[in-house]
């Protein structure tokens, strides 16, 4: 299994959890990943690491406001996070938690973007992001779901830099975020895709349903997967569906955090 050792700023790196029920979260997403779940130290605030063959693949975290949804938060490295927190409001976004340091580990913030999206950014020290990406298990892409596609694009480009290829000309056509330098979440296979947009167009999508990022984790058998889900105490959204490249699902845990699984397959994409 291929450790990483460090990203480039503007690649996803990193993925957490914030839950009303730590202890219950552990206990499903340990049983469906197969994770270890390692408390971290009292001064962490009751934050825990998710282990896949002890390397760092995820965390797992109490609500900082308990008046929020349970959720998976996305963190995208940056080489300087008083900087890029400039440059995010300067293009159009908001910082709702000023840049701070986190133990020796990190310095990170959290933002919205232009469209109201929330994401983290994390300037690593020690912890540099997921050990393990692309792998059964952990973390294989990181979604935008947006009804602003054209603003999302010009503010991710001036944020890190992104470029966006199109899958069409269509309002709801697919697109994929790339870097100059390829960060190891890409797509396995070779893609140099860091990061997608999905358009949230067409009756399909809850009016309700905010501007998002989604967490998709890779497994070995999607259909398997969401039946462990189910076991578990979760729900599923919308069940197993072939889509290039693979197969996915997204799912629900006990709590009620929204995340996706996908089975990759080359012959798919």
């Amino acid at each position: 299994m291929p450790h990483v050792a460090a990203y480039a700023p503007g690649s996803p790196s990193w993925v957490d959890l914030g839950t009303p029920d730590p202890d219950a979260a552990a206990t499903f997403y340990g049983g469906l990943f197969g994770w270890t779940i390692v408390a971290g130290p009292k001064e962490s605030g009751g934050y825990r690491m998710c282990l896949l063959d002890d390397q760092p693949v995820a965390g797992i975290g109490p609500q900082p406001n308990p008046d929020m949804p349970p959720w998976w938060m996305s963190y995208i490295t940056v080489a300087d996070a008083d900087r890029s927190a400039a440059t995010i409001e300067a293009a159009g976004g908001m910082v709702v938690v000023a840049p701070m340091d986190v133990l020796d580990v990190g310095r990170m913030a959290v933002a919205r973007d232009v469209a109201g999206a929330v994401f983290s950014i994390w300037q690593p020290r020690s912890h540099i992001g997921a050990h393990v990406v692309n792998e059964p298990n952990t973390l294989c892409w990181n979604e935008l779901t947006t009804r602003a596609k054209g603003e999302s694009i010009e503010f991710y480009r001036a944020v890190f830099d992104w470029h966006a290829q199109a899958h069409g000309d269509a309002p709801g056509d697919y697109v994929e975020f790339h870097l100059r330098t390829a960060g190891p979440t890409a797509l396995p296979g070779g893609d140099s895709a860091i990061a997608g947009l999905m358009p949230m167009v067409g009756d399909m999508w809850p009016a309700e349903l905010p501007n998002h990022w989604m967490v998709y984790f890779a497994t070995e058998d999607v259909d398997d997967a969401v039946v462990r889900v189910n076991d578990l105490g979760g729900s599923v959204s919308v069940p197993p569906t072939e889509i290039p490249p693979g197969r996915f699902a997204v799912v629900n845990d006990p709590q009620g955090a929204v995340f996706s699984l996908l089975t990759f397959r080359p012959d798919a994409a």
